[in-house]
């Protein structure tokens, strides 16, 4: 298949079946701690990246497979595709599993991204950063990307969305583990069901190092 891959195991979600909407390092940020490499596309640009048939038929060949989620995650943000809440929603008619997206949280401000995302039954959103200097350093974001608007946008999204919101932290030596503290104030606000404190375990893009405590 050109645009599932999966099923995978994984620590968050069990059995999941994944979904890629983007050619391969299509992105609006270029995480230093990445496992699968440097952005190659920066972009803030949300279009048809993949066909939105094309990808719904193969989410309609796997309705009789075994899995715990449909994860639209991969290569890239998920959100920059134009077309995610009719692929979400078409994927709900056609399958009985709960549909995950994970998002770095970058278009949360966008009422239309917030309503396209709150098509799923489960989101996982990210914050790594308190301040914009720190937000540079780990996500090395588009231009334009203000953290301010992601933690607004978040904000906005736990207010609207009726389904599970698991927010994800990643933590790297050196580059954002003195903001912590403020971080966990910010997180506070915004209100998760759950909270994923992270650090690096699998090669990452660049040579940064996991926290040892």
């Amino acid at each position: 298949m050109e645009y599932l891959f999966g099923p995978v195991l994984s620590r968050r979600l069990g059995l999941s079946m994944g979904v890629d909407l983007l050619p391969p390092k299509t992105c609006n940020m270029d995480c230093n701690y990445c496992e699968i490499g440097r952005t190659t596309c920066l972009t803030v640009q949300r279009q048809r990246y993949v066909p939105e048939e094309r990808v719904m038929r193969e989410i309609r060949s796997v309705s009789d497979s075994d899995f715990d989620y449909l994860t639209f995650a991969g290569s890239g943000e998920p959100t920059l595709h134009s077309g995610l809440g009719r692929i979400i929603q078409a994927a709900k008619k056609s399958l009985g599993a709960p549909v995950v997206v994970i998002t770095n949280s970058s278009l949360l401000g966008s009422s239309e991204v917030r309503n396209e995302v709150a098509e799923a039954d489960l989101v996982l959103p990210s914050l790594d950063a308190a301040t914009q200097k720190t937000f540079e350093a780990i996500n090395r974001p588009a231009p334009g990307l203000r953290i301010e608007d992601i933690v607004e946008g978040l904000k906005q999204f736990r207010r609207e969305f009726s389904g599970e919101m698991w927010l994800e932290v990643m933590l790297v030596k050196g580059v954002n583990d003195h903001e912590a503290p403020q971080i966990a104030s910010l997180v506070e606000e915004i209100g998760p069901d759950r909270v994923q404190l992270n650090t690096v375990v699998r090669p990452p893009s660049e040579p940064v190092e996991p926290l040892s405590q």
